[in-house]
């Protein structure tokens, strides 16, 4: 059995401005495969979901994988805060529309389809994985 552990990030210059979002992923038979990407006017957090959307979109089956994320937004938003703002239809609990409702509910249909063990990692403390993370999408983001 194959194990994938995927590293995410996002970035952005300026919050909002331009933006990229990086994903690293490592298995234990393969080379790591980098993934990155970017938009022109956006926000840090948009980032830190497109790139957790864009990993799990790699993997065209079903998979088991560990995704770290140094972004609490993410890793609150799926593991704890998703069901509470879909039963209330997408209103936080002060009753206002959840922000990048689009992209949570792609982030949701994607994480339906893996088995995913959502991990969180301090960001900008040395991991080397998640510094590539953080380098690819910093090298993600367009030109200005």
């Amino acid at each position: 059995m194959t194990n994938i552990t995927v590293y995410t990030d996002g970035a952005c210059s300026g919050n909002p401005g331009p933006g990229g979002w990086g994903v690293l992923i490592v298995t234990d038979s393969s080379e790591s495969i980098e993934l990155n990407g970017g938009e022109k006017h956006t926000t840090n957090n948009r980032m830190e979901l497109t790139a957790a959307i864009e990993a799990l979109k790699h993997f065209k089956q079903s998979t088991k994988l560990t995704i770290y994320t140094d972004s609490v937004y993410v890793k609150e938003g799926i593991s704890s805060w998703l069901d509470n703002w879909k039963a209330r239809g997408w209103k936080t609990a002060a009753k206002k529309p959840v922000k990048n409702e689009d992209l949570w509910k792609e982030l949701d249909k994607q994480n339906q389809i893996h088995d995913v063990n959502w991990q969180w990692v301090k960001g900008h403390a040395g991991h080397p994985e998640n510094e590539r993370a953080d380098y690819l999408a910093r090298t993600g983001m367009p030109e200005i």
